[in-house]
């Protein structure tokens, strides 16, 4: 404990800490800080709250590797915060490090958590619809920086289905440069047409150029990204309405 931590910043600290523990499905490592004091406690104030953490599993499906997460100043339920559970008064912003390895990438990529995200897309083609359904989809890091996902989908077009098996490889975006598709390959299936493949890219594009997505009561961008060896440290930037209990995380959307 840091000399200058009051007595209530360890206490709050440390039930909070114990509090995320136990809604977690897994923990190697977590740390809270907690930067505040007894009076504006009572006035359900806190200046800063600082996590770190290690291996740490939600959802039983998504595992971080490591993230480190800073806040501004929070308004908080004084009586909650006193026995560690973070009430939001006001929405608060938050900026988070989160390191992931190329396992814990494809491990969530099969959850459902995100299958129920992504999973389908109606694309329209010269005025048609055409149902886009991804059945699977595995990342790994082949080098120099770039990204390659191999994937199979359901394409049903007036009616009739068929799977497409693909290979795509894309230099992420920085806060320098924007994404860049350096390929996209058809390993199985009939291939796309050039009509439907310009749909698909206008429909990957305009999902890029959000400015956030939105997860419970979060909006979160991406603001910065780096591809190693072995993982991926993305820079997250949040809005935080609402801390997300363990039974809202697990509720569908």
């Amino acid at each position: 404990m840091p000399d200058q931590e009051r007595l209530e910043e360890h206490l709050l600290s440390q039930a909070a800490e114990n509090t995320l523990s136990n809604q977690l499905d897994e923990v190697e490592q977590i740390n809270v800080d907690v930067r505040t004091d007894l009076l504006k406690i009572v006035q359900g104030q806190v200046d800063e709250v600082s996590l770190t953490g290690q291996g740490l599993v939600f959802q039983k499906d998504i595992r971080v590797q490591e993230i480190k997460v800073k806040t501004d100043s929070v308004a908080v339920n004084p009586l909650n915060a006193i026995f560690g559970q973070i009430e939001l008064n006001e929405p608060v912003n938050a900026i988070a490090r989160i390191v992931m390895t190329v396992a814990d990438i494809n491990h969530a990529l099969s959850s459902d958590l995100i299958r129920n995200q992504s999973q389908k897309w109606d694309l329209n083609v010269d005025g048609k619809i055409v149902n886009f359904n991804l059945q699977e989809i595995q990342l790994s890091l082949p080098g120099s920086g770039k990204i390659e996902f191999r994937g199979t989908v359901l394409l049903n077009e007036m009616g009739n289905s068929r799977l497409l098996s693909f290979t795509a490889r894309l230099k992420p975006f920085t806060n320098s440069q924007p994404l860049l598709l350096e390929s996209f390959n058809c390993t199985q299936g009939d291939g796309l047409s050039v009509n439907l493949m310009a749909a698909l890219m206008q429909k990957v594009k305009e999902m890029l150029q959000l400015p956030y997505f939105e997860w419970q009561n979060m909006l979160l961008s991406i603001k910065d990204m780096k591809v190693h060896a072995d993982n991926i440290i993305m820079l997250v930037k949040a809005h935080v309405k609402q801390i997300p209990s363990t039974d809202a995380m697990l509720s569908p959307q």
